[in-house]
């Protein structure tokens, strides 16, 4: 069995994350290629389309989102991401249970003899009318039947944990700072969300799996695991294994991949890529090693901005006023901090709306 080392899997990501090249394709099928995008910070999916797409603009991201082809909500690992609204229907019966037991674990304490039906058909009683709530507004409606729980536990497992809800625009659109307004997926969309299909070899399982390696294998039952939030989904694994090409990295570990997906030449150039916060691309694996050093492993849920030197997470950056101020977390060549440099003062002007190329980058 063939033994990709971890240039070789980073390079594979990279290609498949339109990390190597941006791409033309337009951004829903961007996203939806992606198997979506981590969204907890709303301004941070910008970013990320801006460093995979050529000539993106704001507002390309705002009509996806305002005209409901793009939606967030509560799916993988119970992080808000944003995704087609195909996918957000046809997927969220398979992240239903992961959902509801994450909250319940949570707040063990605060929600013990709590009935999440019941809790459910209350909510859904109160959203009946149409009218986008926020989460206080939600609690505040059903509180009279719990009145001795926290209304923050509540809230949290009605909106992520029993009811499929959206997050509606203004949040999430360009410079807005708007709160959390709630909507049924259901309503927002027009459709009702699909009950899952009883069958053993879990079809909405093997969806999500041919999927995930679309945008992140060669990769690991682990790491499916670790972007998904899911148990393995070892039905769906067994079932579509004759499908699939496998190989192993250097630990020794099997990883699954489509036939025809692209691994290209480990020595391939990766030009530098300036990531936003929790960037899929770093969150979508257990093992991690293909893209950032286990001594920077901590970075990647920390909320820090990274930047990809030679397909690595080598830098850290952040926007201060209208200047990209660069930290480097290993030495750069003359060449890599010139890349580094102009890359991000077109990120810069992005961000800034100016003819802006204030970049801050500091030593080494």
């Amino acid at each position: 069995m063939t033994v990709l080392d971890a240039r070789a899997l980073g390079r594979a990501a990279l290609a498949r994350q339109f990390l190597l090249a941006r791409t033309d394709a337009p951004a829903l099928d961007v996203v939806t290629r992606l198997g979506g995008m981590q969204a907890q910070e709303p301004q941070e999916p910008f970013i990320g389309l801006w460093s995979r797409t050529r000539d993106f603009r704001p507002e390309i991201l705002d009509a996806l989102l305002t005209g409901r082809a793009l939606v967030r909500l509560p799916l993988m690992r119970r992080t808000i991401h944003l995704v087609a609204a195909e996918d957000a229907l046809a997927w969220h019966a398979r992240h239903a249970t992961m959902l509801r037991t994450k909250v319940l674990t949570v707040y063990r304490d605060e929600l013990a003899g709590i009935d999440p039906d019941a809790l459910a058909a209350a909510g859904r009683a109160v959203m009946a009318d149409g009218t986008p709530r926020t989460t206080a507004e939600l609690v505040g409606a059903v509180a009279d039947r719990w009145p001795d729980r926290p209304r923050r536990p509540l809230g949290e497992l009605l909106v992520s944990g029993v009811i499929p809800m959206v997050q509606l625009p203004p949040r999430g659109l360009w410079g807005s700072r708007a709160g959390v307004r709630n909507q049924t997926l259901a309503a927002w969309l027009g459709r009702e969300v699909p009950p899952l299909p009883e069958d053993p070899a879990d079809p909405v399982g093997q969806a999500l799996l041919r999927r995930y390696l679309a945008a992140h294998g060669p990769a690991s039952s682990s790491d499916l695991r670790a972007w998904c939030g899911l148990t393995g989904l070892p039905a769906a694994v067994k079932a579509a294994r004759e499908e699939l090409v496998a190989f192993r990295d250097e630990r020794g570990r099997e990883l699954l991949d489509l036939p025809d997906a692209p691994r290209p030449d480990p020595d391939t150039p990766a030009p530098v890529r300036f990531l936003p916060a929790f960037d899929n691309a770093i969150l979508g694996y257990q093992d991690r090693s293909r893209i950032i050093d286990d001594a920077h492993r901590g970075l990647s849920v920390a909320g820090e901005r990274v930047v990809l030197v030679d397909g690595r997470v080598s830098a850290t950056w952040t926007l201060r006023g209208d200047t990209v101020a660069v930290t480097p977390l290993r030495r750069l060549s003359r060449a890599e901090r010139a890349e580094v440099t102009e890359e991000g003062g077109a990120l810069a002007a992005f961000l800034t709306g100016r003819e802006s190329d204030r970049v801050a980058l500091d030593a080494p």
